[in-house]
């Protein structure tokens, strides 16, 4: 098992190589100026997105410069001061009041409050699918009814169909853990992958259910069992989605490492070390900050817990079947 540990360490990079939530390289300038108390180039990045209906790269950037203008925020309060109907200002101002809403224990009062800057984002841009789902973020945290999430819902694909952070959204709504069941959020996700565009990360979803019901805090009852044929195929689809990706690349990054994680709940150690090949350098917050204060810790430690597991299933240089049984817990 040792000889053989070693060996499946080609391919991945080393431990000081991985990185936690790396931005792209239009994203990186825009945080370095961020840094240095600009915002010009934030306001330019989410410009050409919005012109362009870059719809799943602005829902990305507009989270992580919400998240940088939560810890240093002097550039935000510059480029509101400046322009305070900018679109895109007006969406990441959004975005951050929700995020800071759902710390509070006050959560659902704080965030009826934010309802109007929602309104604003969407007003600025009506054809951005974004703010809607910010909107949906915003639906889950107030205890929206049904009936408001159906009506957030349409607004949003009627803008963007195959948009992914609303999808996103929109299965935790449904999900076991909020609003809905395991099998309401299983039956979204499936529908909306098989649905999807060709590479698109709606196809991911499945396997974000999965990951929903491996996480559930409530052991589920033998009516709310998922199956784990079910599960299975919900990670063979992502795999599928993963192999579309080069290797090392950072868009898919996130999904990759949900997909180990299932992979490594489900025992299927040979195809977690696939994934973790497949990811290289780009360590994810998510799902790791899920289960550990130390997300890049986790991963870390996970990377070696796979590599020992796949050695141990190949003692005479064999190769295991990569599938087992359904773990309880987290490894």
């Amino acid at each position: 098992m040792v000889r053989h540990t070693s060996g499946l360490a080609a391919g991945l990079p080393a431990d000081d190589d991985v990185l936690l939530d790396v931005p792209d390289e239009r994203l990186a300038p825009a945080l370095v100026a961020a840094g240095r108390g600009e915002y010009e180039a934030a306001a330019k990045l989410l410009a050409a997105t919005r012109e362009a209906g870059e719809w799943e790269n602005r829902d990305r950037y507009v989270t992580r410069l919400a998240a940088f203008a939560r810890s240093r925020g002097e550039w935000f309060d510059d480029w509101r001061f400046a322009a305070p109907h900018d679109p895109d200002a007006l969406l990441v101002k959004a975005e951050l009041e929700v995020a800071r809403g759902w710390e509070s224990p006050a959560r659902a009062e704080l965030l009826r409050e934010v309802t109007p800057l929602i309104t604003a984002a969407a007003e600025g841009d009506p054809g951005d699918p974004v703010p809607w789902r910010v909107a949906l973020d915003h639906a889950r945290g107030t205890n929206a009814s049904h009936t408001v999430f159906e009506r957030l819902w349409a607004e949003a694909i009627r803008r963007s169909p195959h948009h992914y952070g609303c999808h996103v959204s929109a299965l935790q709504y449904l999900s076991a853990a909020w609003y809905g069941s395991h099998r309401e959020c299983f039956d979204f996700a499936e529908r909306a992958a098989q649905d999807a565009l060709p590479g698109s990360l709606v196809q991911a979803l499945p396997v974000r259910a999965a990951f929903a019901y491996l996480t559930s805090q409530e052991g589920p009852g033998p009516a709310a069992k998922v199956p784990r044929e079910r599960l299975d195929e919900a990670a063979d689809l992502a795999i599928a989605l993963s192999r579309e990706y080069a290797a090392d690349d950072p868009w898919p990054a996130e999904v990759r490492n949900l997909l180990t994680y299932v992979l490594v709940r489900l025992e299927r150690w040979s195809d977690a070390l696939d994934q973790l090949r497949l990811t290289g350098p780009y360590a994810t917050s998510f799902p790791w900050d899920r289960i550990s204060d130390d997300p890049l810790g986790q991963f870390l430690e996970l990377r070696d817990g796979v590599r020992i597991e796949v050695a141990a299933a190949r003692p005479l240089g064999g190769r295991g079947t990569g599938r087992g049984s359904l773990t309880s817990g987290s490894h």
